[in-house]
């Protein structure tokens, strides 16, 4: 039987593009764009086409599962699943403490709001140290956002619609996205004679081939690029000197380093042309407005921390803020780190932890020691860190060394089966979900997603999974919900009221809101719909913090009111909402110096960009190729698509190599090369493609997953990145790994 149209959203990116799905005996059978949804506006990319692929998985898990003392597992109730877990997880808080409890994921690029429930379990525990993949890529950025804005979480986004020129750094949204309707967006930019698209990338990408200017740096040199067109800009006096006047400050200490920045030198070892960086510069300061996007090609190389800082400084330099066209910070539903902000460390390396996420890299550091602050246990929800993580060897080493391992997840990843006890949720589409990466201004989406299947028999949805944890932790009663319970039968108006009366007389209830609002609030919504409760909480917590952001996008009333009007519009708008209006100015009340005023200078940064020339770009003669493990193409996707069948090209996930490199290994294409790092070898087919620089190579993301073929056998299909990666392979402030710049040696195959 197939069911009308109904409205859902993408999971294979941050995205998340609305679309509209046909289902039929369990599948989805058609998919399109949904043209209500306000961010997407009918927009798709190919990828979504394939989504019953991780719908209909082969190993979706529909029992909780134990290890037995042979590594394998058996299937346990739920009630035995709970009451283990949790006195398990009270045993190691009581006799280590609950800080030795590490926790990582809480969602994956769809599927933020059953994680979100994470923080009752966290809390009742006493667990204070989390990370998730953000730690891989983006805790760089957040830094530099902090030193020149007054907050980590004061977060630039570009405004790429409007933008004259639009500059992306390691960045190939054709294949990523990134922003809404990137495809779109940037036809539409190539189309107009009066705007400039800009790519800074070792690869010719599919975005690259549609730029009028494309700096195809060396690998691993974009600090001397960026730095290069900075050292344009100071030379040939083409800063915003108002902006600068007007709304920085230090200058006088950042300028003279500009100064000194030697463009020729810089241009040659990055490996363009001095002439066309002259030119970029010249191109971006004439613009009325510029937006940069950067990404992983930059976040996770040398010099990552740094990169963000220069590539940040271009725009700031020529004014490009707080204008149509330019960056701007943006609102949020909520918030996508771990915690608090600022001054923690993690509790044996003494790493810097940014916006309470430990660096991913250095977990097995904090687990592989005899340290007393090592961490005993680990909660893995929604994530495959045995997998994604640099170094898996080590991290699968890391796993085994812990007392408990509980995964929460929906198949049997990788990271399922080094663990003690594996819990099941549905599927994504068998739940309310959401996801909080609301990043755009001025108009900012978020979108609610209500069920199209029901869940499986056997499994769970997230927030009841860690509601039954609080409770079998003890750190629950009814006697505590008893108030709330009978406000919320009086309506939200007389729950909003007894919920603040209770919390605050009672703070050490504030951990647990989000499973106290699913077992009180829940319920009046409707059975089933209970996981929605929590979004209250978030649109009165965004209501009262942007009034007049929501004001603009059609929302009335004040106070309370506003709050329960944007909530009611989350519960009944399939298609999403805009839940913010911005207007430019309001970038400036929410920059958090204390002057109010962007802050140039860095000092840690302004070393390393002292010593950048001192450093050197000569390769290793043992490992004379730059790896990119992980390089996003139209046949990969997140991990979440375990199916290898879902790939109509590519199905091996080829070695993309240079025609010159390929010719003097003596390979052809559909040949097979050995590539061997400091970490690990494997072995895989080739693709030549002129895409590439001699002396780069690339594996895609999303291979090496082991699926069950149709006997039931386990086979992987591809190679899995990160058994060639190192861990101590990463920055030395962020600590986010060198994923696009791994030294490798590559080796023809008879």
């Amino acid at each position: 039987m197939t069911d009308a149209w109904r409205q859902t959203a993408c999971i294979l990116c941050s995205v998340n593009c609305g679309i509209e799905v046909r289902t039929e005996d369990g599948h989805i059978s058609r998919i399109r764009g949904d043209r209500a949804h306000p961010g997407s506006r009918g927009y798709t990319c190919e990828k979504a086409q394939r989504l019953d692929h991780y719908q209909n998985n082969r190993d979706r898990l529909t029992t909780p599962l134990r290890r037995r003392a042979d590594g394998t597992f058996e299937p346990i109730d739920w009630d035995t699943a709970i009451r283990e877990v949790a006195e398990r997880l009270v045993a190691i808080r009581d006799t280590h403490g609950g800080a030795t409890i590490f926790y990582y994921g809480g969602g994956g690029q769809g599927n933020h709001l059953g994680g979100a429930y994470s923080g009752a379990t966290r809390r009742a525990l006493g667990s204070i140290y989390t990370s998730n993949a953000l730690a891989q890529e983006k805790t760089g950025e957040f830094w530099v956002d902090g030193q020149l804005y007054g907050r980590p979480r004061c977060h630039i986004t570009g405004d790429f619609a409007r933008a004259e020129v639009a500059v992306f750094v390691g960045k190939n949204p054709w294949q990523s996205h990134g922003f809404p309707r990137a495809r779109a967006v940037l036809r539409e930019i190539v189309a107009d004679p009066k705007r400039s698209l800009v790519v800074i990338d070792p690869r010719r990408t599919e975005t690259a081939e549609l730029a009028e200017y494309h700096l195809q740096v060396r690998p691993g040199t974009d600090a001397f690029c960026l730095s290069a067109l900075l050292g344009v800009l100071v030379e040939e006096d083409l800063v915003d000197h108002d902006f600068l006047r007007d709304r920085t400050t230090n200058g006088e200490t950042l300028f003279p380093a500009l100064r000194a920045i030697p463009v020729a030198d810089y241009c040659a070892r990055a490996g363009i042309a001095e002439d066309l960086v002259r030119t970029v510069a010249r191109r971006m300061a004439r613009a009325s407005s510029v937006s940069i996007f950067e990404d992983l090609g930059i976040q996770q190389a040398p010099h990552s921390t740094l990169n963000s800082y220069l590539e940040k400084l271009v725009y700031l330099l020529t004014g490009n803020f707080a204008r149509p066209g330019t960056m701007n910070i943006h609102t949020r539903m909520a918030g996508l780190g771990g915690g608090k902000e600022g001054g923690r460390t993690s509790p044996v390396g003494g790493h810097r932890i940014i916006t309470g996420l430990i660096p991913a890299n250095v977990i097995p550091d904090e687990i592989l020691t005899d340290h007393p602050k090592r961490f005993r246990a680990m909660i893995v929800e929604s994530a495959n860190p045995a997998h994604s993580l640099a170094d898996s060897r080590r991290m699968r080493e890391a796993l085994a060394a812990l007392e408990l391992v509980v995964v929460i997840d929906v198949a049997m990843s990788e990271t399922a089966r080094q663990a003690h006890y594996v819990l099941p949720p549905p599927s994504q589409f068998e739940k309310w979900e959401a996801t909080f990466f609301t990043l755009e201004f001025p108009e900012n989406v978020f979108h609610l997603r209500a069920p199209l299947f029901p869940p499986l028999a056997g499994t769970l949805p997230e927030p009841e999974i860690h509601r039954r944890l609080v409770r079998a932790i003890g750190a629950l009663t009814d006697a505590d919900l008893a108030p709330l319970r009978a406000a919320a039968a009086a309506g939200r108006l007389a729950y909003a009221q007894e919920f603040l009366r209770l919390t605050g007389e009672r703070p050490e209830l504030a951990g647990l809101v989000p499973v106290i609002l699913y077992e009180t609030l829940g319920p009046t919504l409707g059975r089933g719909n209970e996981a929605a409760a929590l979004l209250w909480g978030a649109a009165h917590t965004c209501a009262l913090a942007y009034p007049e952001s929501v004001r603009r996008a059609g929302f009335s009333g004040d106070g309370p009111a506003l709050g329960e009007a944007l909530f009611e519009a989350i519960l009944t708008r399939r298609s999403g909402i805009t839940f913010t209006v911005d207007e430019y100015e309001e970038t400036w009340r929410r920059l958090a110096t204390p002057d109010g005023r962007v802050n140039l200078a860095i000092p840690e940064l302004l070393r390393e960009l002292d010593e950048l020339g001192t450093g050197t770009t000569t390769r290793d003669a043992a490992f004379p190729f730059v790896l990119t493990a992980g390089e996003r193409r139209s046949s990969t996707a997140n991990t979440i698509f375990r199916d290898p069948a879902w790939r109509k090209k590519d199905p091996a996930g080829a070695l993309r190599i240079s025609p010159r490199d390929a010719e003097t290994l003596g390979v052809a294409d559909g040949g097979r090369v050995r590539v061997t790092t400091v970490r690990g070898s494997a072995e895989t087919v080739v693709e030549i493609t002129d895409r590439m620089q001699p002396g780069h190579v690339s594996l895609p993301n999303g291979l090496g997953l082991s699926y069950p073929d149709d006997a039931g056998r386990s086979v992987v299909s591809g190679v899995a990145p990160n058994e060639l990666t190192a861990s101590e392979h990463r920055d030395a402030i962020a600590g986010t790994p060198w994923h696009k710049h791994v030294p490798a040696r590559v080796e023809a195959v008879a």
